[in-house]
Order: structure tokens, then sequence, then C-alpha cells
């Protein structure tokens, strides 16, 4: 009689077909596309995901610095309207509003804003969400109008655009929303979350240990045939011992037999990533034009900030300043035109201060013995500085 061969005997190892599609959290990176104006939540994805692109950007909002405002009338009126102008979100101050202004300006290279005005009085500066606005460019380069979404959805043109403030941030011939600073880095910021979420998946790996417990029986037939019922009391016992770990009891673990316990994936090194994560930080931290000692970046022992470098910042914080100065006259000729005045507003900005306080020290100290030395009068009754 033959017996039919039986074809569904499970093999000795299968690959298991349900697996975890869990990658990174911000898994959108990788598939990025540019879309003119809608690169908004990749943007945002990037500036959750790498606490360094988060840091440059409030750093950046925060070296800008304040300002105040010179005019032939009404000088101290303004000001204290620009103190305690509402600024929506429960903020106050025209300082508020700039530090929000600024901060989408750089996100997301454009910033939005209103000027509210009510019985021929401005009572109220806001910043808006940019990314619910739509821009229509009209007949000539000059003419743009701001578009919303109205209660039904549709985009139409808000009703009192000389109220809204528009700023964009090196705009391009064929994009009026602007530029991010976080573009050209997707691709670099792809890659080193990957190398982060690989760092987190090897450390849950190596710390999580799991064992691997091997029983060899001899060649004899009988110690064959019972290497089931062997391999579970070893199954057993071994249990019991990682058990009495856990509650802090020392327990040794004894078998007879060739028995051996090995790690599981101990054979495979965790890969070194200082030096391409470094590499990939340098490119990112260069595109903000910070020194990477103030991101927290301290890659040499005697890092600080030379001169070429405050320099190099200033700059770009003044090329900051000059795209959100237009907003600000603006906002403070709408005040002086409805109290009646006529004259022009000028931005003065806070002089930006980089240097160390013992060199500006020792400049101070300087500055005071050319004093003395230019005046010899001064000399004879209090003498020169040593």
């Amino acid at each position: 009689m033959k017996f039919k061969k039986n074809s569904h005997v499970p093999t000795a190892a299968a690959a298991t077909q349900l697996r975890s599609g869990q990658g990174h959290p911000f898994g959108s990176l990788k598939s990025y596309i540019p879309l003119g104006g809608t690169e908004h939540r990749l943007y945002q994805s990037m500036r959750e995901a790498l606490p360094v692109l988060d840091a440059a950007i409030s750093k950046l909002v925060r070296l800008t610095g304040g300002f105040t405002v010179e005019c032939a009338q009404k000088k101290a009126e303004l000001a204290e309207f620009l103190r305690t102008v509402p600024c929506g979100r429960g903020q106050r101050g025209i300082h508020s509003f700039l530090s929000a202004y600024l901060d989408s300006l750089l996100l997301y290279g454009r910033a939005i804003g209103e000027m509210v005005v009510s019985n021929r009085n401005l009572v109220a500066v806001c910043w808006g969400d940019v990314t619910e606005i739509q821009i229509e460019e009209g007949a000539s380069p000059l003419e743009i109008t701001i578009c919303a979404p109205d209660e039904n959805g549709c985009m139409r043109p808000l009703p009192y655009q000389q109220l809204l403030l528009l700023t964009t941030l090196n705009p391009e011939p064929a994009n009026p929303y602007g530029v991010s600073l976080l573009r050209s880095m997707p691709f670099l910021t792809d890659i080193l979350l990957k190398i982060y979420n690989t760092i987190g998946v090897n450390w849950e790996r190596a710390g999580n240990v799991r064992y691997a417990v091997v029983c060899k029986p001899s060649g004899d037939s009988f110690e064959r045939s019972a290497a089931a019922s062997h391999a579970e009391v070893i199954a057993n016992e071994w249990s019991a011992a990682m058990q009495d770990s856990k509650n802090g009891i020392v327990r040794d673990f004894v078998a007879v037999g060739d028995v051996s316990v090995k790690v599981i994936g101990s054979d495979g090194p965790i890969l070194d990533s200082e030096i391409p994560v470094r590499q990939l930080l340098e490119q990112l931290v260069a595109k903000t034009g910070l020194p990477p000692f103030l991101l927290g970046l301290n890659w040499t022992s005697t890092e600080r900030m030379s001169q070429q470098q405050a320099d190099l910042l200033t700059s770009e914080l003044w090329a900051i300043r000059r795209a959100v100065e237009p907003a600000l006259e603006r906002i403070c000729e709408l005040w002086l035109r409805l109290n009646g005045c006529a004259c022009a507003p000028k931005i003065i900005w806070d002089e930006i201060s980089l240097q160390d306080l013992v060199d500006e020290a020792e400049a101070a100290y300087l500055r005071a013995q050319t004093a003395q030395l230019e005046n010899p009068k001064s000399n004879d009754s209090q003498g020169v500085i040593a």
C-alpha cells in the first residue's frame, strides 16, 4: 500500500509574511517633491524632527533683535502704541508680532499679517496662518491679490487688501511665495533621520538582549529520543532563572550535556555614526548661517566666534531685517495717518552685538586710553590710565 506524500509538512525555517511597516516617524521626507507653495507640511516635519533646525530658526528670530521708531510728531504716543498693541493669541506688543512674523518668514519663506482698524483707530496688529492663503498675480508684477478660503472652502480675494501685510523671503521669478530657510535640506534631513532611526533600532536590539539556548544531544539513540523533553526542561529552568533576575535574585542555570547560550544579534556590530552625522550636520548648519557652537555643536575644544563669523552672521541678520522693515513701516505709517500726522516714520534697529564681553571691555579700555591721550588737560588733572 502506497502512502501519498504530505506536501504540507512545514519546513525547518520560514520567513514571516507579516511585519511592521512603520519606519521613522517622518517618512514624508523620503517622497518629497517640490510643489511650489504647498510644501509647508514638509518644513513643519523637518523642524519637528531635528532640534537643530528648530533651534536655528528660534535663534535667528532672537538675534534679529528689536527696534525703535523715529518720527517728527507723536513719537512718544507711537512708542506706547507699539509697546501695548494687541497681537492675537494673548500677546501684546509689536515685538511679539515681529517674533511670530519672523518665525513664519524663515520657516515657510513668507509671512502674513493684518492691521485691524476700528472707528478710525488702529486697534490691533495680528499675524495669520500663511499656509491658508494663496497669491494671485495681477496684470503687472506690482499687483498681487491675497486670497483665503471662504465659508464654503472656495478661495476668494480678501476684501481689505490695503490692511494686509505680506513679506516674502528671497522670492523667485516663477514663485511669488518666497523661499524657506529649510529649502535644499530635505534630502540630507532624510538621510540623517534614517541614521538616527537605525541607531535607535540597533540600541533597542543591543539593550534588550535576547538569548538563544542550544542543546546538542549526543549520538546515543535514547538521548536523541528524549531531546524534546530535555529541551522543555531547559526552557523552563532558563525562564525561571531570567524571572528571578528581574526580581533581583541571583540564580545559577545548570544543565547536563552540550548546552550553549548565545546572545542573538551580538555578532552584528553597531556602525560608527559620528563622522557621517557630523558631515550631514555641517551641511545643514552652513545653510542657517549660524556658528555651530550656537546650536550646541562643540566640534572643537576651543570653539568661539571669530571676527569673520560675527561679520557674516551680522550680514545675515541685516538681510532678515531689511525683509521685514517695510511691513513695520506700514504699521507705523497707518497709525500716524489715522492720528493726523503726515510725517514719515524711520525704523531704528537695535545694535547687533555678537562679540564676547571680554573683547568689549578691552575695546572700551582702549577707547578710554585714547581719549586720555588726546586730551592733555584731562591727563594733568586725572592722570593717564596706565
